[in-house]
Formats: structure tokens, C-alpha cells, sequence
């Protein structure tokens, strides 16, 4: 919707009440399931395109414990809008770049166990292989479990900036365009939507997955 005060008053950020409200229950189910503990993870709405804001958590605060004082509001170079607000989160620019050129109307990042490990046992292939799962056809664009999906994995890296020039690049990139979400080693899961609830379906199906590939190389070691 349209901002009805001027962007750089610090109240705007009153309108978006609804906003933070889901982004406060999506921590605490996201704490719930082991996902996103402690003051890991980020998350982040697109409240206005023209010129391109997004509502975000600040830095440093528990997801399982959000509050409404807890949110800064960003412009298209990841500042924030108001001295006032929290501090963005040192990854802003990674929601900026994936609202930017995937279009992402929300974007949801995790720490969980299991991508975890997984983001750095398979690092040095630079992506996680998943296939024939019923489950991916929760993901945006997949319809039959005849599937394969290869989520990219990316260094961890304290350089954002270039991390994120890399991921708008691989946004763009025709032949081999970054799909559902990536992986950062060691780290963790950035995947988003055209909204918060497709969003939130993609963390959920990705985290299933993650548990069931752990398993599986558990259990079945020889058929991994």
C-alpha cells in the first residue's frame, strides 16, 4: 500500500502493524522448530515498491521473543530509513537483492540443524541435490515428485556486499538461475516468496527436506 506519511518520518512504520505481527508469530514458530534459536535468522517484508522499503528485523534480537520495537524499516541500499529504528541486520543486503531481482515479496532466513550441516557437508559441491520427494512439490514451480532440485551453496563470508552481487548475479543468470533458495556453509537457509505465506511454505518444505536427507544418510549411508 502506498506510504501515507512521508518515508523518512519515523511513525511510518506504525502502518505496517499487521506486517510485524506475522513476522512476530513466524519467529516464535520458527524458535518452536529449532529453526531459528537464539538471535539467529532474519526476516524481512516488501511493504512498498516504488521506491522499494522493506520492513526487517533489527540486529541482535531473540526470533523467538520479537517485539514490535524490534523492526527497522530500509531503502533500496539496505540504510535505514530513521535513526531512530534498530539496526538492520548485517545481511540486509541479501533481502534487498532477492526483493530486487527475484521479486520477493518476503524473505525468510534460518539456522537450523540440518541445513547446517548439510551446507557444509555438501560445499564442495557447491549445491545440495534433492530429488523424487513428494514434499517438493511445495515449492514454488515444482508439480510432481519426478523431480530434482540443486540448492546452491555459497562460502560463508562476513562480506555481504559481495556476497549479494554474486547472488543478484546468479538471480539473473539464465542458464543457471538461483531457484527456491541457497545455502550459506556453516550458516544457514535464505529462501523467499511472493508473500509471507509462500515464504514460510518454502522454509517449511526445504527444513522437511533437510531432515529427511540427514536421515537418509544416516540409516542408509549406502544409498546416499
Amino acid at each position: 500500500m502506498p506510504l501515507s506519511l512521508p518515508i523518512h518520518d519515523p511513525a511510518v512504520i506504525d502502518q505496517f502493524a499487521a506486517e510485524v505481527d506475522e513476522l512476530v508469530r513466524t519467529g516464535a514458530e520458527f524458535h518452536r522448530r529449532g529453526w531459528s534459536l537464539g538471535t539467529s535468522s532474519n526476516y524481512s517484508v516488501v511493504v512498498e515498491r516504488e521506491p522499494l522499503t522493506l520492513l526487517l528485523t533489527g540486529s541482535g534480537f531473540d526470533k523467538g521473543r520479537l517485539k514490535p520495537g524490534q523492526f527497522v524499516l530500509v531503502d533500496d541500499q539496505g540504510a535505514s530509513l530513521h535513526a531512530s529504528y534498530p539496526k538492520p541486520s548485517a545481511e540486509t543486503m541479501l533481502h534487498v537483492v532477492l526483493a530486487r531481482a527475484a521479486g520477493a515479496g518476503a524473505v525468510l532466513h534460518t539456522h537450523s540443524v540440518a541445513g547446517t550441516v548439510l551446507s557444509e557437508g555438501f560445499l564442495d559441491r557447491g549445491a545440495l541435490p534433492i530429488s523424487g520427494y513428494e514434499m517438493l512439490k511445495g515449492l514454488h514451480g515444482i508439480t510432481t515428485h519426478e523431480s530434482s532440485i540443486d540448492l546452491t551453496i555459497f562460502p560463508n563470508t562476513q562480506d555481504i556486499d559481495t556476497l549479494a552481487v554474486e547472488v543478484e548475479r546468479r538471480l539473473k543468470d539464465a542458464a543457471n538461475p538461483l531457484r527456491h533458495g541457497f545455502l550459506m556453509a556453516g550458516h544457514g537457509l535464505y529462501t523467499w516468496g511472493k508473500d509471507l505465506a509462500e515464504a514460510r511454505r518454502q522454509v517449511e518444505v526445504l527444513e522437511f527436506l533437510f531432515e529427511v536427507v540427514t536421515q537418509k544418510r544416516l540409516l542408509f549411508p549406502a544409498q546416499s
